[in-house]
């Protein structure tokens, strides 16, 4: 039986133009990652 816990999270970027959504198991770890720019990907500016 898996007991792990998952959550979908809406952020928004400092002006509210962008919604980010996404699933994790680990919130405060997956916040800091976004504020960190730490993944390529829709958070990166092109």
């Amino acid at each position: 039986m898996n007991t792990r816990s998952y959550y979908v999270y809406i952020l928004t970027n400092k002006y509210n133009t962008v919604l980010y959504t996404g699933v994790t198991n680990n919130l405060l770890r997956r916040v800091w990652e976004h504020k960190e720019k730490l993944h390529e990907g829709f958070t990166k500016k092109v």
